[in-house]
């Protein structure tokens, strides 16, 4: 295991629970916080004993958005120094977008958190604006506690959506929804989150984590890590292709690879014997090569 400082990451059974740990700030977002939360997907990704990934924040906050302590320079990539220290501005002031500087970085961690190989649940314990709200959307199911605020303040902090939201937000709650929320910028209650569709459920405080382990665990009591990995890769991707036949398609490719696999030998003989299943398949060694990554490899 990684040795965290600004998260923790722990393993218990089929289950990883990474929980948000800068309870004295609220969870509030560096750039530490984000390298560390793509070290533990990458971590959880190589555990083929981690079926399901729960995240969850320490302390009354989830996430209490981008730690403001470099106050006006707070979004202002040039000033921050460290790794953004080397400008992408050309001397006829010309900006290369290419350049890792000019990168959202909250957008990096929803990128590594689309790209996970395990299915991933947010138990949103406290405030969670900003970032906070954003970095929920890649993940594939979200329940609140009571106390949850969310908030997508970015039109009131004088800056735009990020962290892919602007793709990720109106495919989960409507364009409608999504457009009030950012427009207005206001911080809203659990209720109104469930209700506009961005959670699935509500929860007493004491109530949310068993909650969230216990659907963590119908998935990894009952399902091949193989194909909720390709599963998952598939829905996602699947949600900006331009027609059903794409999916016809890849759906084709898939089912014929995993229609040969041992996975599928195990999930028809466990069911006729009513027992649980013992899936052989390993995200590790088991993804089908032939149609997985069936996308352009995806860069910067």
């Amino acid at each position: 295991m990684t040795s965290y400082t600004q998260i923790a990451l722990d393993v218990d059974g089929p289950i990883a629970t990474l929980t948000l740990d800068r309870p004295e700030k609220l969870n509030a977002f560096t750039g530490v916080m984000m390298a560390e939360i793509i070290a533990a997907f990458d971590e959880t990704d190589a555990n083929d004993a981690v079926k399901a990934v729960i995240v969850t924040g320490r302390g009354r906050a989830f996430c209490a958005g981008a730690d403001l302590s470099a106050g006006a320079a707070t979004f202002d990539y040039e000033k921050l120094g460290g790794a953004r220290s080397a400008s992408p501005i050309g001397e006829d002031g010309s900006i290369d977008w290419s350049h890792p500087a000019t990168r959202d970085g909250g957008g990096q961690v929803t990128m590594r958190i689309f790209r996970s190989l395990k299915p991933v649940i947010a138990a949103v314990n406290g405030p969670a604006v900003g970032i906070g709200a954003t970095m929920q959307l890649a993940m594939d199911m979200r329940l609140a506690s009571d106390t949850a605020r969310f908030g997508f303040v970015f039109a009131r902090r004088g800056i735009v959506p990020e962290a892919g939201s602007s793709w990720f937000l109106s495919k989960l709650v409507g364009l409608p929804q999504a457009l009030e929320w950012c427009m207005t910028g206001r911080v809203f209650d659990a209720a109104e989150a469930q209700k506009g569709g961005l959670t699935r459920s509500t929860h007493a405080g004491d109530d949310l984590l068993p909650a969230a382990r216990a659907l963590a665990l119908e998935i990894a009591e009952n399902t091949a890590p193989v194909s909720v990995a390709l599963t998952r890769q598939m829905l996602w991707r699947m949600a900006g292709a331009p027609s059903p036949w794409d999916a016809h398609r890849l759906d084709s490719k898939m089912v014929y690879m995993r229609g040969r696999s041992g996975d599928a030998k195990e999930g028809v003989i466990s069911f006729l014997e009513k027992r649980s299943p013992a899936y052989p398949d390993t995200v590790s060694q088991n993804m089908p090569a032939e149609v997985f990554p069936w996308w352009p490899e995806d860069k910067w």
